[in-house]
């Protein structure tokens, strides 16, 4: 059982995820359309109901995503990236795009010219961390600290895993699409170093279930 940070030290966290049968989400080209029209209205009326949306540094520079919310009516959320090497391209949309607040999390070994050049494209760099990795839970302590009571993730697998083994969320939402895709290259839900055993595994309460023609999608909580 991973340990649980309390509320009071961090946002509500919900992941959410979309996978083949197989358990990938994403291919080993980094192709992750997974999702139907229906699904990304579902995932989308997620994004306007929390304050911030959280993603990593690979999902920023293979998708290059707006994470706004687009496919109904509702605020956009503020965007955070989790970037420790500071790799964020300052082309990229979630730079490009001021209409919405960019947040990207570093550590004290970030280069400090990669940082000055992220700040100096408009985003808010946050130190979060001594390591190698960004401290999520440092980052997510901030977040609260900002006024942020709730945050979805978005993947993908390394921060899934990082938020999963810390214990550091409250929700799962994942939606299945109804294809194969195999390959050992591919990108699983959670990645990371990963459970020797089985009995080491994160234990979750499944909350409901939806089924959208072939698509399903299970809400799980977080077991404390």
């Amino acid at each position: 059982m991973a340990p649980s940070q309390d509320l009071h030290d961090r946002p509500y966290v919900i992941l959410n995820a979309a996978m083949t049968i197989d358990g990938k989400i994403a291919t080993k080209t980094g192709d992750s359309k997974i999702s139907s029209r229906k699904d990304l209205v579902r995932v989308h009326r997620l994004r306007a109901s929390v304050d911030a949306i959280m993603v990593g540094i690979n999902t920023v520079l293979i998708d290059d995503p707006s994470l706004k919310v687009k496919y109904c009516k509702g605020k956009s959320p503020i965007r955070v990236i989790v970037d420790s090497k500071a790799r964020t391209p300052i082309e990229s949309r979630v730079l490009l795009d001021k209409d919405v607040p960019t947040i990207i999390a570093v550590t004290s070994k970030t280069p400090r010219d990669r940082v000055d050049r992220l700040r100096e494209a408009g985003a808010k760099v946050i130190v979060c961390g001594d390591g190698d990795k960004v401290d999520l839970i440092i980052l997510l302590k901030v977040l609260k600290e900002m006024g942020v009571k709730k945050v979805l993730v978005e993947g993908g697998g390394n921060i899934n895993w990082g938020m999963i083994s810390q214990g550091l969320f409250d929700e799962l939402q994942v939606t299945i699409g109804s294809f194969v895709v195999g390959g050992r290259d591919g990108i699983t839900l959670v990645e990371g170093d990963g459970m020797e055993k089985m009995a080491e595994g994160v234990r979750m309460k499944l909350s409901k279930v939806k089924q959208k023609e072939d698509e399903v999608v299970l809400m799980y909580k977080a077991s404390r």
